[in-house]
Parts: structure tokens; sequence; C-alpha cells
């Protein structure tokens, strides 16, 4: 597989910034949640993340415990980094988080120092690297003071471990409070990175006026609603979807009047000479607060197609008012606890 000229690269690709820092993102990033961990063929991984950064995708999204198992997809992101993309470390954002479950007893899940900051030394092994460029508190833990958890994101900059900060699926308020904090460490808080889709709208009542105000970037996870928002579902539930699978997401979640939304969705994405899919990531990158969507892709050609959503990102008012209509909230926020507190 050859690699594109550096300069076609960057052609095609609109870089955003992120917030009021210095700092540019892709308008779609790869997320690693899915499809990068050890049951998925390494080869397969290399294509699609040798084509992402062809397209112009410089920014790679993980967590610690990203696979299955836990921490694969960042052994494997590693792996892929040093032989197909090495010369190009100071071309990419990479970015990793903890919050989640990662290891057993009390010192492996949360928002503890202790946790965070040495998840982030396992991260940086695996992966093989010096710094990531953003490091995440992954969720909001309620048990541990916010001051605890964002001086943890402090002490990793300031370590050299990382070069940004962020947090994910905060509420409003905690983010507030989340920036007054490192405001007053001297590390600004840059991104937060919440799910949002036209499905799952949480986040515009409030969180993106704080963000705008607070100049904090956004980069919005699940666009797709876990592959609701595609033609995967038009019909019922194939076999093989991730809906069929144990898992994040559930056959609950499809239920008839969600799945009439979705049909309806996809026939104005038609009219627009759209797929749903390519659609339902323009529509999340309407608003000029959203920085990036993340999008997963299991394939070549998954990434391609997604990455055509950017060939048609404008609205006009009456496509917007029609969305509206069916865009409304489906119960599959499945982050909704932790951006509550």
């Amino acid at each position: 597989m050859n690699m594109m000229q550096d300069g076609e690269r960057y052609t095609r690709m609109p870089y955003r910034r992120t917030g009021r820092s210095g700092l540019l993102l892709p308008a779609i990033s790869l997320g690693l949640w899915q499809n990068f961990g050890n049951d998925r063929p390494l080869e397969t991984q290399r294509s699609i993340l040798r084509r992402a950064f062809d397209l112009g995708i410089t920014h790679f999204d993980l967590a610690n415990n990203y696979g299955p198992p836990y921490g694969s997809a960042e052994e494997n992101f590693g792996r892929i980094l040093k032989s197909d993309l090495a010369g190009h470390r100071d071309e990419l954002v990479i970015s990793s988080k903890a919050g989640y479950d990662m290891w057993p007893g009390p010192y492996g899940i949360w928002g503890s120092r202790k946790y965070l900051l040495a998840s982030l030394d396992q991260s940086l092994r695996r992966m093989g690297l010096e710094y990531v460029d953003i490091f995440y508190s992954h969720r909001f833990d309620p048990q541990t003071p916010l001051e605890e958890t964002m001086g943890a994101l402090d002490t990793a900059v300031r370590q050299g471990k990382a070069l940004y900060v962020g947090i994910s699926s905060y509420s409003a308020q905690r983010t507030k409070e989340a920036a007054a904090i490192l405001r007053r460490l001297g590390t600004p808080l840059l991104i937060h990175q919440p799910s949002y889709s036209m499905l799952n709208r949480w986040i515009e009542p409030e969180l993106l006026d704080v963000l705008g105000q607070e100049g904090i970037g956004c980069i919005v996870f699940s666009p797709l609603a876990q592959g609701l928002l595609t033609d995967r579902y038009l019909s019922g539930v194939p076999a093989d979807s991730r809906a069929s699978q144990a898992g994040s997401f559930s056959k609950d979640m499809l239920t008839a009047q969600t799945l009439t939304k979705v049909r309806a969705l996809n026939q104005l994405a038609q009219r627009r000479g759209q797929t749903l899919a390519q659609m339902a990531l323009a529509w999340t990158l309407r608003d000029p607060r959203v920085t990036s969507a993340l999008v997963g892709a299991s394939s070549v050609a998954q990434l391609e197609q997604n990455i055509a959503a950017l060939d048609k990102l404008a609205f006009a008012p009456e496509e917007l008012s029609e969305i509206d209509r069916y865009a409304t909230d489906s119960g599959i926020n499945l982050w909704a606890e932790s951006s509550r507190d």
C-alpha cells in the first residue's frame, strides 16, 4: 500500500479550530472504540488507518479499555504507528482516556489521581509513545473531588505526557466547574467529547452554549447512533449487525417508533443525494461550535463513504426544519448517567 503524497492528503479535508485554542482538528476523526481489538485482523486495521491518514484524518481517538480485550486497540494502533506511520508522528493528533473500568480493584476505574496517571503511563507504553496529544477524563466521577481529577490532567501536561486535556460526557455545569479549575491551574480545558446524534440531542439546551462561552472545542462521538442512523436497520435487524450481538447496542433501542423516524430521515437524505449516514454526519457538523465528528470504520469502503459526508455539509432552513420533526430523543444515550451529575 503506497501512501499518498503529503500535499494531497490535506487538500480535501476541512480542518476546524478547537474552541479558542491553536489546535485544528479534521472535521471527521477516526475513533478506535470498535473494530481495532484483537477480534479483527491486523491487516484490516492497518488498511483503515493508512487510508484514513491519506484522506486527511489526522486525529485518532483511543481509550485505555478499547478492544477487546482491554488495551488491545492501543497495542494494535501502536504496532501500526511504528510500522506504517512512524515518520508522521508530528502530523498526527493521538488521544486517549481513562475513567471507565480498566483493571481489577479500586485503582482501575473512575477519576482518582492514582488511576488516571497510572492509566496514562500504561497507554503510552502500549502505543510506544512519549506523549499523547489529548488526554481525557472519560467520565465524571461523583465520588472524587473534581479538583483531584482535573489536577491529574494538569499533572499529565506538566510531566510532558500530554499536550492538551479534555473531558467526556460531563454535564454543562460540571464542564464549567472543570474549566474554571483547569484555568486556575494554568492548563486550559481544550475539548469536550459528548455523544451526539439526530436521535440523541442532549448537548443542545446547555452544553454547547457553555463550550462556546468558555472557548472549549467539541468532538462528538456516536454521531450515527451506533449504526442506527445508517441504512442497516431500515428493514429490521440484520443477523450480522451490532444490534444483533451482545455489547453496547441492543435490540431494545430499535423500537417501531425509532425505526419510523429513521426511515423518514433516510428519505430526506435520499432527496439531498446523500446516504442517511452521510446526512447524519453532516448534520452534527452544522453548528460551528462542533469541531469534529468521530466515526468508526470496519472497512476502508465504510470509511470512504463516511468521509464523503463532507461533500455536502450545507443544509437549507427547510431541510433543518424537516429533520427536527424526526430527529428527537430516542432513548439511546447510554452515557446519560455520567452527564446528569
